[in-house]
């Protein structure tokens, strides 16, 4: 497709947003069975949800615009769902693997931030009002579990996973399996 219109753009964009949220609605349901916290495994899981409605979401203004969202695959999303498969392939501590967890999926938030916010000024400066109000729908669940997933993160994995460099028992604070290594 050549890229002669903002349009082209938004399009090309849009057929990426849904190459990435068909990849990550693969990754999702790993991540949830590797992590150790209970609130973390949830978050994965409720986001996966979201992450299907957001499909719907691009299908749908993808129709509005008479395309397909078909044809292009996400190389970025491709690359940081290696990152976190990476991730969980290691030998690690629970804590400190539910740390690594939460940074690879705040690594695809913060990708999909900007490219939601990208499509959707777009699609706003083309006048295409409900492509533009259905982007910022999918822009602020992409920033809440941006924010839920710091949350976990300062909240308790953190500190759980120093507490462990630190030789500090942690208790039963990652999940109630102590601060044992992950068990395959």
């Amino acid at each position: 497709m050549k890229l002669e219109s903002l349009r082209d753009l938004l399009v090309d964009q849009l057929k990426d947003l849904y190459s990435a949220e068909n990849q990550l609605v693969k990754a999702l349901p790993k991540m949830a069975k590797n992590a150790s916290l209970p609130e973390l495994s949830n978050g994965f899981e409720k986001h996966l949800d979201e992450t299907r409605g957001q499909v719907e979401r691009l299908e749908r203004i993808c129709e509005q615009l008479g395309v397909t969202p078909k044809g292009k695959k996400c190389a970025a999303m491709e690359g940081l769902i290696e990152e976190g498969k990476e991730i969980m392939e290691e030998d690690a501590d629970e804590a400190v693997l539910d740390a690594g967890l939460i940074a690879a999926a705040q690594k695809v938030e913060h990708y999909e931030i900007a490219s939601y916010g990208c499509a959707r000024t777009w699609a706003e400066q083309l006048g295409l009002r409900e492509a533009a109000r259905l982007l910022q729908q999918t822009l602020d669940e992409e920033k809440a579990t941006d924010e839920k997933l710091n949350k976990i993160a300062v909240g308790m994995v953190n500190r759980q996973a120093k507490a462990g460099e630190e030789g500090e028992a942690v208790g039963a604070g990652a999940g109630g399996r102590g601060n044992g290594r992950r068990k395959r």
